[in-house]
């Protein structure tokens, strides 16, 4: 689970955990797999959401 860390600037860090990662990755992959172009991936990109959980 992904934890907000404050640094001592007040600049909020996210830590996030394996599974995070391959979670968004995983997402990622399955919302690209058919593009072929930046712009492509791009566009299929913006229409997605993708939420990394928070954990106080």
């Amino acid at each position: 689970m992904a934890t907000i860390v404050e640094n001592l600037n007040g600049r909020r860090l996210i830590r996030v955990s394996t599974d995070d990662i391959i979670s968004l990755v995983r997402e990622y992959q399955s919302a690209c797999a058919n593009s072929s172009t930046y712009e492509e991936t791009r566009k299929k990109l913006d229409k997605k959401e993708i939420y990394l959980p928070e954990d106080f």
